[in-house]
């Protein structure tokens, strides 16, 4: 146990300082100030070894979290690093963009607030890389036994290290020219700076495991030709269909999907592609041309994660005004009783982008959009929620209009994109499997959003690993791999 009094002597959650708002939006590097060492150590301290550490089962990994917050305490960071890496491969990517479900289980928070374990966590990886101390894992031997992974985001890339480890020979096919999925394209760089994304890649390609990019399977090369060249396949290509909304004046132009505005725009930031406003927008993004929210009312439908990045993307852009809605009511600060430890709360968070400005709208319903003259998006309608039989629909009376240049849909995503692949999809939007990850085509197995749906990226990573180990029993008979997830298996709340 780091300290046995720490949890009383420190009784407060304490983070690194964010950088102010004016600065920040002039840039789109990481919001975060270097941290203190000892207020970190502090952090650490609070961790009360439980008998029963519930934050083992509120991460899907199983970090080890009260052994690597005791080595922190110490000042045993190579310790740390070997703990932290023995069941995440990649806690850089969820120490930044993981909600941390973890903290949400952490016995301390009964009563208190829980400790900082994310900060914790990326904490350690960063000063192991500074250190030297994250090296290439050289497999032992090789097994002569080929896998293709379809897909290098979280999921595809953790499979693919653990069967690298392994022995096998593994290739990871991105359609995009870069690697990353989500984690390069989807999440911009004042979450996640895609520094982090290379450096991780380095130590990959050095242990072994093969890239191809600019592959888009289905397309360039066929599901049934990698399962002729390879003894395995995983496909790893996460839940990328959009939800839509099937209201009056959804087709004009001003009218995206949030992943069509967050994407061309990390492009940018990369250096990929131009900064200009593509003017032959659709309306669905379909020309994936950078889209500007520079002097526009950016109206943002749906508050969760994805809206928080087009929120702090669009700030950084310059708009005029940016509001969120949401269909439902404004959670609560605190737990309510319908949410007991240690499930997931439903509670009002303020993300860093929510800091920076715009206005928030609860009990919001969509009734429509409007148009100009030229067919782009002028106003949204909206009329207060309420309920009816458990069901959310516009109040009678209360319909308003707001204006509106640019109106950013993220409502989450029903599934993957199935029809190249050819695969079953179960009734829920993904791709069907069975309890060892296998999908509908032999030799085929699926992992990540593809198989889970809409996920987070910590759930991602494991069933990436454990994904890898049926992988590994498929090709030699056993395996000896970790698997800290079964496909069916489920948080404390979904």
């Amino acid at each position: 146990m780091a300290d046995p009094h720490g949890f009383l002597s420190v009784d407060q959650r304490e983070t690194p300082r964010r950088r102010p708002v004016p600065i920040r939006l002039m840039d789109y590097r990481e919001v975060y100030e270097a941290g203190d060492p000892e207020q970190l150590r502090r952090q650490a301290s609070r961790c009360m070894d439980c008998g029963v550490p519930f934050c083992h089962q509120g991460c899907p990994l199983g970090n080890l979290i009260p052994e690597f917050n005791d080595a922190m305490y110490r000042g045993e960071l190579p310790r740390a690093v070997e703990l932290l890496h023995a069941t995440n491969n990649f806690p850089e990517f969820t120490g930044r963009a993981c909600p941390a479900p973890c903290e949400n289980a952490c016995v301390l928070g009964i009563n208190q607030p829980a400790v900082t374990i994310k900060q914790v966590e990326v904490t350690i990886v960063d000063q192991g890389f500074e250190a030297g101390l994250i090296q290439p894992v050289i497999p032992e031997r090789i097994t002569g036994h080929t896998v293709a992974v379809i897909g290098s985001g979280p999921a595809g890339l953790s499979a693919a290290q653990q069967l690298t480890r392994a022995g096998h020979t593994v290739v990871v096919y991105e359609r995009d020219a870069r690697l990353g999925g989500l984690l390069r394209y989807g999440i911009p760089d004042f979450k996640l700076e895609k520094h982090h994304i290379d450096r991780r890649l380095d130590q990959m390609r050095a242990e072994g495991t093969r890239f191809k990019t600019s592959m888009e399977i289905g397309v360039d090369i066929s599901l049934e030709e990698l399962q002729s060249s390879f003894d395995a396949v995983i496909v790893c290509t996460g839940a990328t269909v959009p939800r839509d909304m099937g209201i009056a004046g959804r087709d004009l132009d001003g009218i995206e999907f949030a992943m069509d505005y967050l994407v061309p725009s990390n492009r940018v930031q990369a250096g990929e592609q131009s900064g200009v406003q593509d003017t032959g927008q659709s309306g669905r993004g379909k020309s994936g041309g950078f889209i500007d929210a520079r002097g526009k009312h950016v109206i943002i439908i749906g508050g969760g994660d994805t809206g928080a990045d087009c929120l702090g993307t669009a700030l950084r852009q310059a708009a005029a005004s940016v509001t969120t809605l949401a269909i439902g009511t404004q959670p609560p600060a605190e737990r309510s009783e319908s949410d007991p430890w240690p499930t997931v709360p439903r509670i009002f968070e303020v993300q860093s982008s929510h800091e920076e400005g715009g206005t928030r709208r609860y009990l919001a319903s969509t009734t429509g959009f409007v148009g100009d003259d030229g067919g782009s998006v002028m106003g949204i309608d909206v009329a207060e929620t309420r309920f009816v039989d458990g069901a959310r629909v516009p109040t009678p009376g209360t319909e308003h209009r707001l204006d509106a240049d640019l109106v950013l849909l993220a409502l989450g995503f029903s599934g993957p994109e199935s029809e190249a692949l050819g695969l079953d999809v179960a009734e829920g939007g993904a791709f069907a499997r069975d309890d060892s990850y296998v999908g509908s085509a032999p030799g085929v197995f699926i992992a990540g959003d593809a198989g889970r749906g809409q996920s987070l990226i910590v759930w991602a990573i494991a069933e990436g690993r454990s994904a890898a180990a049926e992988v590994d029993r498929f090709l030699t008979g056993s395996s000896r791999l970790p698997e800290p997830v079964r496909p069916h298996e489920k948080s404390f709340k979904c």
